[in-house]
């Protein structure tokens, strides 16, 4: 996929300038050590106008994980929000895939930096997985333990645990993986939180030991809205293969059901199921469309 071309801009560190002029230095921690943190956000095209869906609790993320990271977080977040909007009009996107990243400057040592800077790019991508229903595996690979790393933070260096559990997962004939954590229990999709189905209610891992998505978030608040019941709490793989049906959710995949866990094919209608009801409101919260509350 091509993100950029001869006239995208991007943002960097106060300036608007064009992606094929962007440089980074070769002796940086990021790029060395994966020291870095990032976000994804997308932008719709509403009746509104192009809306950012959560821009402010995107980058109050950013904040944190820079914060539980160690690495110097500077810039004013509402300035950011405007810069990014600016951004948009200036590549004249109204649907797109936002990328801020906060990088560290050239140092090869192991202590956190003093500097650091921040890049934000934009390009049009559909949802990550499309409209097909996934067959996934339980991966091999776990989720880092909570002592290792802040698992809630969106830290660069974790997602090559994601990129394992994914090629695993393709090279086995699967669409995707689906991690469990160091005691075994249900955490989530490489880029994605999970959600499933049993009896009328939904299911969700429990904070701790998964990334505390905004999407996720949003799920679980659409749910109250919706009079739907949903329990966070210790799940295992067998739940969630014993399921009805299942879902991943995130800023790039949006929501996206899955069709069978380990070649367990689920038998109820993904059409009649609680993940398609929400995968509608979710569709109408992020275009504006219906009367829920849509934080820009």
């Amino acid at each position: 996929m091509q993100y950029f071309d001869s006239t995208t801009l991007l943002y960097l560190n106060g300036q608007f300038i064009k992606a094929t002029d962007a440089k980074i230095d070769v002796y940086g921690q990021s790029l060395h050590y994966g020291y870095a943190t990032f976000e994804g956000i997308r932008a719709y095209n509403t009746h509104n106008g192009t809306r950012i869906f959560k821009a402010k609790s995107h980058f109050d993320r950013l904040q944190h994980s820079c914060e539980r990271a160690s690495i110097p977080f500077t810039w004013d977040k509402e300035e950011l929000i405007k810069k990014t909007y600016k951004l948009l009009e200036l590549n004249q996107l109204k649907d797109a895939y936002i990328r801020p990243l906060v990088f560290c400057d050239a140092q090869m040592s192991l202590n956190a930096p003093s500097t650091s800077s921040i890049m934000i790019c934009a390009w049009e991508w559909e949802s990550y997985f499309g409209n097909k229903r996934l067959n996934v595996c339980i991966s091999s690979y776990q989720r880092p333990n909570p002592k290792s790393t802040p698992i809630d933070a969106k830290i660069s260096g974790h997602y090559v645990n994601s990129i394992l559990a994914t090629t695993e997962a393709k090279k086995k004939g699967f669409d995707e993986a689906v991690l469990l954590d160091m005691n075994e229990h249900l955490a989530e999709g490489p880029g994605a939180n999970i959600f499933l189905e049993k009896n009328g209610k939904l299911y969700t891992p429990s904070l701790g030991h998964i990334l505390p998505g905004i999407t996720r978030a949003t799920i679980i608040q659409l749910c109250k809205r919706l009079d739907i019941e949903c329990i966070e709490t210790a799940l295992t793989a067998e739940d969630l293969k014993q399921a009805d049906n299942a879902f991943f959710c995130g800023t790039a995949a949006e929501i996206v059901g899955i069709a069978s866990v380990d070649e367990v094919k689920y038998t109820a209608k993904w059409a009649d199921s609680l993940g398609a009801t929400l995968q509608r409101a979710y569709k109408s919260t992020v275009l504006e469309k219906q009367n829920y509350e849509v934080i820009i």
